[in-house]
């Protein structure tokens, strides 16, 4: 069964990489055609590539520099490998009025008189926030921010355990009507719940003070309630943090992959992701956090780590703003706290929406966020903002011109369909004479579909998923999707002041 699956998986990246090959070379031998007949000349073949996105170009460039320049320090200076103590006892902590005792069974009684679970007792400086057994390192806090996650906070407790002592680990249910802080506190993880809907940002300020994990910890994770880490993810971020000049280390998202769970639409949604992260972490942000470069503009906030440091001097939750991550990525850049790093040895598992309202829902607030946080910072003079100002530039065009292209689209083709009736109409006639001539609809089919379906079919090779060659046929609509929201969000940001309050997309329990 195995090899069968192995030759089926072969044959499907064989075809599909031939595929996106004779796709491309179709492509651009048309549009190479096309320009050559509007007498465009070099430009239009500079125009061509463009289609593939300037920011993803530039940023794919430097990329490549930042694996050769990573390819000759590994080389010329290896990296000295720390001595592990052998034999070493754990330092001692106590934890006191957990939701579990240290056996695991769970506590009878309710939280402490100050309601959240705290560890007491004197911490060792060295080793907090490190797994009995590792080598020391910067000591990590791991914050779960959490409102209404019933079916997913046990998952994401049991990923954080699995890399952290659970008095390393803090929970905070912002005001959750299910059974959420009960779930964390029967684990025996620290737990604070809030009474009223402070919104994300709200919780993790809430819980770094009630706590004080900046003066107790080396660094803070910002771990989502609907993630998992990957077993690599903390020996990762540790490497990373070893730089003194790190302020940030962003975490690599992969999107879970279960299609059993999910209906079409979800597959959909969930491959898109996919295709999406791969391209913007692999072609866009590895070049952005380039130690040359540093011109990420988000540090994800699904499982993403903050040196305290860094982290104190960040204001996490300003007025007016729907989402945190963008803000504090922003507060990186604008108070010149460090770098922000990011490696694929950081990967971490996200849920992505399962329905498309949620996903519409979900994008919005992250453009929504996107928006509201340049308002806020506004422009200073930086490396940071130069390319900024390129990579906002190029979604407000591309973004129109997507939509417009679309709508002519669909104009010709109504034209097309319709026939002679249709050209007999005041007006109608004459501009589809025209739009036709020139812009054909075979011209706007390959235009905006195949350079599109081009890169599912790679990415069907790079993950070995047929069923990629299906949803991908589904993935321009969901652009069209993201470019009205990248449009329609920029108005919003600065008529309309958030409180940060959230509301849980579905969700649906991690447990295989």
């Amino acid at each position: 069964m195995r090899i069968a699956r192995f030759i089926g998986g072969l044959l499907t990246g064989l075809i599909a990489l031939v595929l996106a090959v004779a796709l491309f070379v179709y492509w651009f031998a048309f549009a190479a055609d096309m320009a050559a007949a509007a007498g465009l000349g070099a430009f239009g073949y500079v125009f061509l590539w463009l289609a593939f996105g300037a920011n993803l170009l530039l940023w794919t460039a430097a990329g490549l520099l930042r694996l050769g320049e990573d390819s000759v320090r590994a080389v010329v200076r290896p990296r000295a490998r720390r001595d592990r103590a052998v034999g070493a006892a754990p330092p001692e902590r106590v934890l006191v009025g957990a939701g579990a005792s240290e056996g695991g069974a769970p506590d009878s009684g309710p939280p402490g008189p100050g309601g959240p679970l705290r560890p007491a007792g004197r911490r060792d400086p060295g080793r907090p926030g490190a797994a009995p057994g590792d080598d020391p390192g910067i000591s990590l806090a791991v914050v779960i921010p959490a409102h209404n996650e019933e079916p997913v906070i046990h998952a994401a407790i049991g990923s954080a355990l699995s890399l952290f002592d659970r008095w390393d680990v803090y929970v905070v249910s912002d005001s959750s009507k299910d059974a959420t802080a009960e779930i964390a506190a029967r684990t025996g993880v620290n737990v604070l719940e809030l009474l009223t809907n402070r919104g994300k940002a709200g919780a993790i300020e809430a819980v770094i003070e009630e706590f004080s994990l900046t003066e107790n910890y080396g660094g803070v994770l910002i771990l989502d309630a609907d993630t998992e880490l990957d077993p690599g993810y903390v020996e990762g971020a540790r490497r990373q943090l070893e730089d003194p000049s790190v302020a940030a280390v962003a975490g690599f998202v992969v999107s879970e992959w279960k299609p059993q769970e999910r209906t079409l639409v979800g597959r959909t949604i969930s491959a898109y992701r996919d295709r999406l992260y791969f391209m913007l972490q692999y072609l866009m942000r590895f070049g952005q956090t380039w130690r040359h470069a540093n011109t990420a503009f988000i540090v994800p906030g699904f499982a993403s780590v903050y040196r305290s440091e860094a982290l104190r001097e960040i204001d996490v939750n300003p007025p007016g703003l729907v989402i945190e991550d963008f803000n504090m990525t922003f507060e990186v850049h604008h108070k010149r706290l460090g770098r922000i790093s990011m490696n694929p040895d950081t990967k971490a598992y996200s849920q992505d929406p399962f329905t498309f309202g949620d996903y519409y829902k979900q994008v919005g607030r992250w453009t929504l966020g996107f928006w509201q946080t340049i308002r806020r910072h506004g422009v200073w003079p930086s490396v940071f903002w130069a390319f900024l100002a390129l990579y906002v530039v190029e979604v407000v065009l591309v973004s129109l011109v997507l939509l417009l292209t679309a709508l002519l689209g669909v104009f010709v083709l109504v034209g097309t369909l319709g026939g002679e009736p249709f050209g007999t109409l005041p007006f109608f006639g004459e501009a589809f004479t025209a739009v036709s001539a020139l812009l054909p609809l075979t011209a706007l089919a390959i235009g905006l579909f195949v350079p599109d379906y081009m890169l599912t079919c790679l990415l069907t090779v790079i993950r070995r998923r047929p069923s990629y060659l299906l949803y991908g046929l589904f993935f321009f609509p969901i652009r069209l999707v993201d470019a009205y929201l990248s449009l329609r969000m920029v108005s919003k940001a600065w008529t309309t002041d958030s409180d940060g309050r959230w509301s849980s997309p579905d969700r649906t329990s991690n447990k295989s």
